[in-house]
């Protein structure tokens, strides 16, 4: 029995190594993936071997490589109207990545200004922001994109808006959060005996330390957001037509699932691959911001 408890000890730190090997390669793996999907949209123009507009009936619904009837360049198949699958998936997912970023960076910024405000303003400023943020998590926010979509318009620069509020809520609550923790450090304290302003503190003092959590956060909430805008153009409410992206080429594939489904599954592919490596990423992120958890 002693041999057995004087054993334990050695067999936790043995599992933690093998976890701890796990997700190291679990990571690579991912930033693997992210290096590669980034770097396909960026060079889509100069990798895809077609353009993504081009239509050609003659080559409707051809397979992917490897079947009979399948036409030479066309690695991934044809969709319904003879384009170039792999173009119009590298092409759909530049445009999503995009769409996703400018969301993400629209979000940050709204959410981080309304935080900080809330952190620095007591009494009604705050309680007003706060209900915001509590109606944004009350309220399911696909249901307000389509009717925002439904009634202002399909257009990029509303969409790129619509995308942009998704999240906001999540960075207004951290950044209210670690101010409000923040206001209580000493060094904050004899910065306003000092006489510094408001507007110095935030910039000197505070917005240093809301880096790390902000970087989690901005990583955290890009999946949710690609995932949003594939959802949206899946319905025909993001882009339109004949502008490619993952979520509406999904949407225009549906009907051809059953005789053609390498329309759906190239995309398909592309959006489960990007949403998962981005949570990865930010799952590895948060750990490492974290000091507790790297204690552990």
């Amino acid at each position: 029995m002693a041999s057995l408890v004087d054993a334990l000890p050695r067999l936790r730190r043995r599992g933690a190594r093998r976890k701890g090997r796990g997700a190291d390669i679990i990571q690579t793996i991912a930033l693997v993936c992210a290096v590669l999907l980034a770097g396909g949209a960026l060079l889509a123009p100069w990798l895809t071997p077609f353009d993504p507009l081009d239509q050609s009936l003659l080559a409707r619904l051809r397979p992917p490589i490897g079947f009979d009837r399948y036409s030479a360049g066309h690695l991934a198949g044809t969709d319904e109207l003879g384009r170039d699958v792999l173009s119009r998936s590298l092409h759909g997912l530049r445009l999503t990545l995009a769409l996703a970023f400018a969301g993400a960076v629209i979000g940050l910024l709204l959410g981080g200004l309304l935080g900080l405000i809330a952190g620095q303003r007591r009494g009604w400023v705050e309680d007003g922001i706060m209900s915001l943020v509590d109606m944004q998590i009350a309220i399911p926010f696909t249901l307000v994109a389509l009717l925002v979509l439904a009634l202002m318009g399909s257009s990029l620069t509303v969409l790129v808006l619509v995308l942009g509020i998704a999240g906001w809520e999540q960075y207004a609550r951290i950044v209210r959060g670690e101010v409000r923790r923040i206001a209580a450090q000493p060094y904050l304290e004899a910065a306003h005996t000092a006489g510094a302003g408001p507007f110095y503190i935030a910039w000197r003092h505070v917005l240093p330390n809301l880096v790390s959590p902000l970087v989690v956060q901005f990583t955290l909430s890009l999946s949710n957001i690609v995932i949003l805008e594939s959802t949206l153009s899946f319905l025909g409410l993001g882009v339109q037509p004949p502008q490619p992206s993952l979520g509406s080429m999904v949407g225009l594939g549906r009907d051809y699932m059953p005789t053609a489904p390498w329309i759906v599954l190239t995309p398909a592919a592309l959006i489960v691959v990007l949403t998962f490596t981005v949570q990865i990423l930010g799952d590895w992120l948060r750990d490492r911001a974290d000091v507790r958890l790297r204690e552990r």
